[in-house]
């Protein structure tokens, strides 16, 4: 049984509820304005764990990063230890995300050859969708195969802010990042 805890973090997009584990990992990250699917994703994976929503005696070092990264330090969330629960092909999708370099994009298609499952591209979507730790595994940085902004769990003016924030070039990587 893990022991979760859920901590808070303002940013500029939004009140952000985050969880990690008793060795700080991250577990699940989203906004506050999202907290019923934060709350149904941690009763699917995690229903056997304890929550605690009472603060830690200091902060988690995800949450030190996040607010370095929001605050303008675009790399501080890159040695972010993760966590998360999923199939084995998620957590392949959800690995290569995190070799998008920042101020970079990507799209689907190149995503799937990246983990060299080229006819995978729909599979890479529903992956990325189910992301459970946006902005630490960049899924914001998949865009559509012509350049314009896609889906993103946050809501498509928060996946602009990020990539202003991130001063990304909208134009595609081709799968130019690591492969798996």
């Amino acid at each position: 049984m893990d022991v979760l805890y859920l901590e808070q973090l303002g940013t500029p997009t939004g009140r952000m509820l985050m969880v990690t584990d008793e060795k700080s990992q991250l577990r699940a990250l989203e906004w506050e304005d999202h907290e019923a699917r934060l709350r149904r994703w941690l009763s699917r994976h995690y229903a056997e764990s304890t929550l605690h929503s009472a603060a830690r005696a200091r902060a988690s070092g995800p949450k030190a990063a996040l607010a370095a990264y929001f605050d303008g330090d675009l790399h501080a969330i890159s040695g972010v230890i993760t966590a998360t629960r999923g199939t084995d092909f998620q957590r392949q999708v959800w690995s290569a995300l995190r070799r998008i370099p920042v101020g970079h994009t990507t799209s689907y298609g190149a995503l799937a050859a990246a983990i060299g499952r080229p006819t995978a591209v729909r599979a890479v979507g529903m992956a990325n969708g189910a992301n459970p730790i946006p902005v630490v595994v960049p899924c914001h940085r998949v865009i559509g195969a012509n350049g314009a902004l896609t889906g993103f769990g946050g809501g498509i003016g928060r996946k602009q802010w990020l990539l202003a924030h991130e001063r990304a070039q909208l134009g595609l990587m081709n799968g130019a990042f690591a492969p798996s």
